[in-house]
C-alpha cells in the first residue's frame, strides 16, 4: 500500500507513513520525506545492554554507506529494562559515548499492542517482533521489508547485504 508522498513525485510506502521525533528534539522526522528511496537499517536501542557496543559498528556502517543511499534509525527503547528515564542520559549514550550521527529517535515501544505505529507495520510486515535490544530490521528503497536480524547479528555481518542492496540502485 502506497500513499502520496509529501512532494508528490513518488509514492510513499505505507510503512514509511509516519512521523517521529528525534531524541531530545522537538523534531520531527517525516520518514517519508527523509528516508523514501534509502535502504534503511531500523534498530530498536538501549543504553545498558551488552550490545549497546554495536552502536560502534552501526556507526561505520553508517559513515560507509551514507552517501550511497544508506540510512540507519536508532529507536531506544526500554521493553527490555535497559534503557534511561531520562533523554539526555540516552543522548550522552549515542552521541557522546559512541559517537552516532545516524538518526536517533525519542524513546518508544517497539514491543506488543503499544509499539509505536512504526514498529506495528513493521512487526506486522516482516512477522517478527523485537526479541531484545539491537533487533535489526533492514527495508528496500522501495519502503518495504526485506530481512530481520537477531541481537546478535553484528553490524559488520550486514555489510555485504547492505552493500549489494546499495549496488543494485
Amino acid at each position: 500500500m502506497f500513499s502520496a508522498s509529501a512532494t508528490g513525485a513518488q509514492p510513499c510506502s505505507d510503512l514509511l507513513n509516519y512521523k517521529m521525533n528525534k531524541l531530545r528534539s522537538s523534531q520531527s522526522i517525516d520518514f517519508c520525506e527523509a528516508f523514501q528511496g534509502k535502504v534503511i537499517l531500523a534498530v530498536n536501542t538501549a543504553s545498558n545492554c551488552g550490545y549497546t557496543l554495536q552502536f560502534k559498528g552501526l556507526e561505520a556502517l553508517y559513515q560507509k554507506y551514507k552517501d550511497k543511499g544508506l540510512v540507519i534509525i536508532g529507536f531506544p527503547s526500554n521493553d527490555f529494562n535497559q534503557e534511561f528515564d531520562a533523554p539526555e542520559k540516552t543522548a550522552n549514550a549515542c552521541y557522546i559515548n559512541y559517537g552516532v550521527t545516524f538518526p536517533m529517535l525519542e524513546k518508544s515501544i517497539v514491543t506488543g499492542a503499544s509499539a509505536n505505529k512504526f514498529f506495528q507495520k513493521l512487526i506486522k510486515s516482516s512477522g517478527q517482533e523485537p526479541q531484545w535490544n539491537f533487533y535489526k530490521y533492514l527495508i528496500g528503497t522501495d519502503g518495504l521489508f526485506i530481512e530481520a536480524f537477531a541481537s546478535n547479528v553484528t553490524p559488520e555481518q550486514l555489510d555485504s547485504k547492505i552493500s549489494g542492496l546499495l549496488s543494485t540502485q
